[in-house]
């Protein structure tokens, strides 16, 4: 036998264990690359906001009469805010404020828009949060309420939605999905639609689909749920009389309301179920929050107040964030936050060529992650009537750190320490003359100078 053939024979084993080695190298360098990859791209965001749910209303947040075990368990899997706002003490500016990024005043919506109000919202032409977005590769999508324009250049496949499924204004019939005037308002894209079903489950239904159909690249679900809004309607409630342009639009009680935040969770559980199952649980960020504080048969404790007045239980909301791996489990942060700081946060994650430039709100990230300790903030509300609202009170609001100054026609100057009395029951204004001065100066000063870019982009 030759001698080459003979050698061959005795290196063939060492040779075939080299190529093993190799081959497993390269399928490890392989799989890190691909890890890495993943890890890189964007995030998917879902965006899941509530509609005048109160601040104590979540288990998490001490409400001992709801059950909302997948909120809470949100809540023990990422992080719960303690100090977090809503842009507005009503919808609409809490939306608009989302959307643009910036100051809702600076576009004149100090006030929510009324039933089929023409010519008043989101700029047209407009960049939006989901322009953004698009811009940078994500697909874009809205399940649920839009109430920021009714105008088809106002509309959210106008404004950089790839996908609408949902209701334009304000508030609808959980059932027969007619506004309170009794216009019908449920939509797909463009096109007024018939669809039988509980509101609440509908725009869960859609939400799920929407996750379902883009799995496979970045996505942006803005899940803006109608509930606990009123009519109050749980998904048991088809044959209650409600109806539009009468009393019993705004008739309820708080066994109503407790059914209808338990649907909304048990449809915010399904979609966290489904973010599991198609293994996007680790690279999705969800946040889940509300767009202003309780209304009627609401539980806002330990805050005063509720719905369209700037007392903190008008504009403080529960807020929580999860995203496994980067937000340690069971967090909880007093950061003073703002609905406009999750526009900042969102648009960071997408890269900096998606970063704005005029943004109002601060990216969060480094308060989700643990690697900034909390920072002061001032934070500004104004409340405005438009002519046709009747019965709620005008005012303006700033928060510095632990205080916070009220000024209203009605209820005169305040200022609190929030610190130790989070539900404003002591007026320290003669204590801090100094202070209330101070901050009544950054009061107005804010105030000019949103009215005068306001003032600006109307010209």
């Amino acid at each position: 036998m030759p001698e080459s053939v003979v050698f061959f024979r005795m290196c063939r084993p060492l040779y075939s264990h080299c190529l093993l080695a190799l081959a497993f190298g390269f399928s490890l360098f392989g799989f890190s690359f691909l890890l890495h990859a993943a890890e890189s791209e964007p995030p998917n965001i879902v965006f899941i906001l509530a509609d005048d749910l109160g601040y104590g209303d979540l288990g998490c947040y001490g409400a001992d009469d709801i059950s909302t075990p997948h909120l809470d368990q949100l809540a023990r899997e990422g992080m719960r805010f303690t100090d977090f706002y809503a842009n507005g003490a009503v919808c609409s500016p809490t939306r608009m404020a989302f959307l643009t990024g910036q100051y809702q005043q600076r576009f004149g919506m100090d006030n929510a828009l009324t039933y089929q109000e023409l010519g008043r919202g989101l700029p047209v032409p407009g960049e939006t949060l989901a322009n953004r977005l698009k811009s940078a590769g994500y697909v874009t999508g809205l399940s649920g309420k839009w109430h920021v324009g009714y105008d088809r250049g106002r509309q959210p496949l106008q404004q950089g939605f790839d996908h609408f499924f949902g209701l334009l204004g304000g508030n609808h019939h959980y059932f027969e999905h007619m506004d309170r005037i009794g216009v019908p308002d449920l939509w797909f894209g463009n096109e007024a639609i018939d669809r039988e079903g509980y509101s609440t489950d509908l725009i869960t239904n859609d939400a799920l689909a929407f996750i379902k159909k883009n799995q496979s690249h970045p996505f942006f679900l803005y899940l803006s749920h109608a509930a606990p809004h009123f009519p109050w309607q749980g998904p048991d409630d088809a044959e209650r009389l409600v109806e539009p342009k009468k009393k019993s639009w705004q008739t309820g009680d708080r066994e109503t309301y407790i059914a209808m935040v338990e649907r909304m969770d048990e449809g915010i559980g399904e979609v966290l179920a489904l973010l599991d199952s198609l293994d996007l649980k680790k690279r999705t960020l969800v946040v889940f929050t509300s767009d202003n504080g309780g209304s009627t048969y609401s539980r806002n404790a330990p805050l005063q107040g509720g719905k369209s007045s700037l007392w903190e239980g008008g504009i403080r909301v529960p807020c929580i964030a999860r995203w496994p791996r980067k937000i340690e489990p069971r967090a909880v942060s007093g950061q003073l936050g703002i609905t406009m700081d999750w526009t900042a946060t969102f648009l960071g994650l997408a890269g900096e060529d998606a970063v704005q430039e005029d943004a109002d709100g601060i990216d969060l990230l480094p308060t989700l992650t643990g690697e900034r300790e909390e920072v002061e903030r001032t934070l500004f509300w104004r409340r405005k009537i438009g002519p046709r609202r009747k019965g709620f009170e005008e005012g303006r609001s700033v928060r510095r750190g632990k205080w916070k100054l009220t000024e209203s026609a009605e209820s005169g100057l305040a200022l609190f320490d929030l610190d130790s009395d989070s539900g404003e029951t002591t007026n320290l204004v003669d204590q801090h003359e100094a202070l209330v001065s101070e901050l009544s100066a950054l009061l107005d000063k804010w105030e000019e100078e949103v009215d005068r870019s306001h003032a600006a982009a109307a010209r």
